[in-house]
């Protein structure tokens, strides 16, 4: 397992960069994290079972707290907190950005919802 060697919040940019000890790096935006988030409110309790979060293209990141050595919980502006988010979570988010971001905004078209708050 890849540990974190840094884990920078850039609140102007909404953008929560992550770097590993293995060198990689990845800038990874809030409304990624918040549409990916971990919890079961977001990901369900059973495969399928995932949610299309949509209206969060403001969204930012408003804490960043420990969870014990092996997790960080994002706190996002939009109140929610209670995704916790491994460090084997942020890598593999960080290396299928593009095809998770993919399927997220063809998930929004497919139900007719939108990036932009209502």
């Amino acid at each position: 397992m890849a540990l974190p060697t840094e884990i920078r919040l850039d609140r102007a940019a909404r953008v929560l960069h992550v770097s590993f000890d293995d060198g990689t790096q990845f800038a990874l935006p809030a409304e990624y994290l918040r549409v990916e988030s971990p919890s079961a409110e977001v990901q369900g309790h059973n495969p399928g079972q995932k949610q299309t979060v949509a209206g969060r293209r403001h969204v930012g990141i408003t804490g960043i707290e420990a969870v014990g050595n092996y997790a960080v919980r994002l706190v996002f502006d939009d109140l929610h907190d209670s995704g916790i988010y491994s460090w084997d979570y942020l890598r593999e988010l960080g290396q299928r950005q593009d095809q998770n971001w993919s399927a997220y905004l063809d998930a929004l078209a497919s139900r007719g919802l939108s990036r932009e708050p209502r």
